[in-house]
């Protein structure tokens, strides 16, 4: 199957990479212990081994950062992904992820052109009344270039590197083999759930490079927080927005990490640091969907205390239910009611195999507990959910993905507060905000829309009986009903099976050799052994061992099995 892998001679090459990379970065022992070496080395493709060592004296989350940002943008993604999981890896392991960054050489617009043409139809000189041939930034996945509409709007450009698509997918297939067999064959990477995180990069990368989803979500965002006129999402231009480009307004602001700028030209940070948090939180309590990045690069701020939030590519959704559960948990976090906590946080993680729920239970509670009598306005939530993820981490409680990037999220905005203004406090921000939204649970026409909701997936399920049932009865009836049993502990019933279905048939091996040594003790002549028939001497003597080789065995399972249970 491993052979099935390694058909495709593009993916071979940078398969021969990644390898070399980890080789070289100290992780030459899990390449060995993964198979493929072997098989690549098989296949034609010789990997060096030397230098290996150079870089395996540093800390291995600098080791594992340095890897990722040499192999290129899909690998960088997957560790600003990691970055957000503050439920799976340790505070050291984090901090390295969020230094990794895609900045890379920008292209020559000429290595652009051609896709250029293909997407605006004509030269960009001839669409656009200027078009800056130098770029204003440039990243692994696409680059930007400011541009002149024919009406005089300035405008950004943004265009996805050409041939990227290829690179990511080939990196993705690779991804998802190795996640697949690091969980079988590396059993001390199975806690950080290496074929979820996969799945999850995909997603992200396949919405990341669509830059036309990119302003779809722009337009989402700047729909839900039209009320707020101090919030500034950039303009669409359609037109000339496809999936390989996208062009929008270009807003010029202080940058979101120019602080000292914004005591010089007369700003109220702390108002901003407000109407910054007032609009994530509404983002994302109220309508759930929200922009799961909001890092100072990807806001601006405008004259009149304006905030401008830029790059769309990377947004959080939240179902009605998630919302509703996150409710719950900041409201329990924010009045210090453990038992609340608790509650949402087994309920997201999952009853799984092995995990003492008591336990995890008491330290949620001791922790929220430890808040009691705290002035709210001394409560770091940022802080509290790091805690809270620390304790999940503890116990190998994953959570799912939606929700580890909304604590991100979270964290990140609290700590733009706080470096905007000293004394802000996101619970302080969030409770009036949280309680808006407890109360619109309750109001009569929410509650009736509920009770409508539930009446009519009944009456669905009720209709829907009578159809499942003579599905039921007619796959009975032709001899095609089946039952899938899962059976946790298969292999380890199989092997004791195995291993009585041995020692009974050493036992009948035995008694044959008993009764016929005792019948050729009786028979008269041949040879013999001090006074005995030789062969019936031979017979005993192999039965007494392997009596004793039989007592041995079972008495060391018998043994075995009490310290298992023990």
């Amino acid at each position: 199957m491993l052979m099935q892998t390694l058909s495709a001679a593009r993916d071979l090459g940078r398969l021969n990479t990644i390898l070399g990379v980890l080789i070289r970065h100290g992780f030459g022992d899990s390449v060995r212990r993964l198979g493929l070496a072997d098989t690549l080395e098989k296949a034609g493709h010789a990997l060096h081994w030397d230098h290996a060592a150079d870089l395996a004296r540093l800390p291995p989350p600098v080791q594992v950062r340095l890897a990722l940002e040499e192999l290129g943008p899909t690998f960088v993604k997957l560790g600003q992904i990691l970055a957000g999981r503050a439920d799976l890896f340790g505070p050291e392991w984090i901090t390295e992820f969020e230094k990794l960054h895609s900045q890379v050489p920008a292209l020559p617009l000429d290595d652009l052109r051609a896709q250029l043409v293909q997407d605006l139809g004509q030269q960009p000189e001839a669409v656009f009344k200027r078009f800056d041939t130098l770029p204003l930034a440039a990243a692994s996945m696409a680059q930007v270039h400011g541009a002149q509409l024919q009406d005089g709007t300035e405008v950004v450009v943004k265009i996805r590197r050409p041939g990227i698509t290829e690179t990511v997918a080939a990196d993705l297939r690779w991804l998802a083999k190795l996640a697949t067999l690091a969980e079988a064959q590396l059993p001390l990477l199975k806690p950080y759930r290496p074929q979820q995180l996969v799945r999850e990069l995909t997603r992200s990368l396949t919405r990341e490079l669509d830059l036309a989803s990119e302003c779809r979500n722009a337009e989402r965002i700047a729909a839900n927080l039209a009320q707020m006129p101090w919030i500034v999402i950039p303009r669409v231009h359609w037109a000339f927005t496809h999936e390989r480009i996208n062009v929008q307004d270009r807003i010029v602001g202080i940058a979101g990490h120019q602080l000292d700028l914004l005591d010089q030209n007369g700003y109220d940070r702390q108002l901003l640091a407000r109407r910054g948090a007032n609009a994530v939180l509404k983002m994302i309590v109220e309508d759930g969907f929200f922009h799961a990045d909001p890092h100072p690069g990807n806001v601006l701020y405008l004259p009149g205390n304006v905030i401008a939030f830029i790059d769309f590519g990377m947004v959080g959704r939240l179902s009605r239910r998630r919302r509703e559960d996150l409710l719950n948990l900041l409201l329990g976090l924010v009045e210090r009611k453990p038992e609340a906590v608790a509650d949402v946080l087994l309920e997201w993680t999952g009853d799984e195999q092995g995990v003492q729920l008591e336990t995890l239970e008491g330290e949620i509670e001791a922790f929220v507990d430890q808040y009691y009598g705290v002035p709210l306005a001394q409560l770091s939530l940022g802080q509290m959910l790091n805690d809270v993820t620390a304790i999940l981490r503890e116990h190998r409680l994953a959570l799912p993905s939606d929700l580890a990037l909304l604590i991100k999220a979270f964290i990140t905005l609290e700590g733009m507060g706080r470096g905007l203004d000293p004394g802000f406090h996101m619970a302080a921000e969030a409770l009036p905000l949280l309680r808006k939204v407890l109360r619109a649970r309750y109001k009569p026409k929410v509650l009736a829309q509920r009770a409508w909701h539930a009446l009519s997936r009944s009456l669905q399920l009720v209709g829907q009986l009578p159809h499942d049932v003579s599905r039921l009865l007619r796959s009975a009836r032709h001899g095609q009903w089946h039952m899938a049993l899962e059976l946790t502990h298969l292999k380890r019933v199989g092997n004791q099976i195995n291993q009585a279905a041995n020692r009974m048939a050493m036992a009948l091996v035995i008694a044959a050799l008993i009764v016929g040594s005792s019948i050729v003790m009786t028979v008269q002549g041949g040879p013999t052994l001090w006074g005995l028939p030789a062969f019936g001497f031979m017979g005993f003597c192999g039965a007494v061992l392997g009596g004793i080789w039989l007592v041995r065995a079972i008495w060391r399972s018998s043994h075995q099995s009490d310290d298992s249970d023990h």
